[in-house]
């Protein structure tokens, strides 16, 4: 079974890979949408990306391309805890405290803001694609004074020193990755207790209490939501649709039901999966 995932070699997003398809083939990709259009074409059988952040938020890139540009569904997901380390070549593990650059993806800069304020006030912070490939750009110049932000994983993969552990600024930062197929596709990997569904719904143009009128139809039910977001749609100012995530897998009354009524009431809806979450 290929899996594609958000490369290169030892980001978190390999980490969840490795842990949810560990005999699979872990194929990286460059960037999200790359790697969810090798889904969509039948290139990989699923697709590993990241979906949220306890402590950024939403990956927004994650949603909208789910959205807007491909017909995916969400078939699993990962929950990872994201421990985040201060990287440097074997070289300058002595003088690390000296770096004069520190790379890593904008997330992880920001998980570490506290750190960095502290111990590298006024050094220069660089955006890179992923932390693994901060950890690679690190490894390849032993001669610069720099270093990477990334996990265990990366520094294990590219020969790294771990000078600093555990540099992010909150104890509980974990990072939602889905896991994303064809329907229909049969992507079998090893599920956990708890369910959930998850819609986009539009509203109605110019409808008063149209939003509290979508939660009633959750509410009467007794259908718990996790999570409800609004995201532009990308047509004009003001025009939104809303990500909601139910606590239950899709069944044959309460949810349809719950459709059901929203699109009685003008609005729109697409399920984009019902699946499983697993803690990692």
């Amino acid at each position: 079974m290929k899996i594609g995932y958000l490369g290169p070699k030892a980001t978190f997003t390999d980490f969840a890979a490795r842990q949810l398809f560990p005999e699979g083939e872990r194929i990286p990709f460059v960037s999200i949408p790359e790697c969810m259009d090798a889904a969509a074409s039948g290139e990989i059988h699923a697709a590993i990306v990241p979906l949220e952040n306890s402590i950024e938020g939403s990956v927004n890139i994650t949603i909208d391309y789910l959205v807007h540009e491909s017909n995916l569904k969400i078939i699993g997901e990962a929950v990872v805890p994201i421990r985040q380390h201060l990287l440097v070549h074997p070289a300058n593990q002595d003088n690390w405290m000296h770096a004069e650059g520190i790379y890593s993806h904008p997330h992880a800069l920001a998980q570490c803001h506290k750190f960095l304020h502290k111990e590298f006030k006024g050094v220069m912070l660089e955006n890179m694609a992923s932390t693994a490939a901060a950890a690679k750009y690190v490894k390849d110049r032993p001669g610069e004074k720099i270093a990477a932000i990334a996990n265990s994983l990366a520094a294990e993969e590219y020969g790294l020193f771990i000078a600093r552990e555990n540099i992010h600024d909150y104890s509980y930062n974990h990072t939602v990755f889905a896991v994303l197929a064809q329907e229909g596709h049969n992507v079998s990997f090893a599920k956990a207790d708890e369910p959930k569904t998850t819609l986009m719904v539009t509203l109605p143009s110019d409808q008063a209490g149209a939003l509290h009128q979508v939660l009633s139809a959750f509410s009467w039910r007794k259908l718990n939501l996790s999570k409800i977001e609004s995201r532009p749609m990308k047509t004009g100012l003001g025009n939104y649709f809303f990500i909601i995530d139910i606590n239950l897998e899709i069944d044959d009354v309460l949810i349809p039901g719950a459709i059901a009524e929203l699109e009685a009431l003008g609005c729109g809806v697409k399920l984009l999966g019902s699946y499983h979450s697993r803690k990692l």
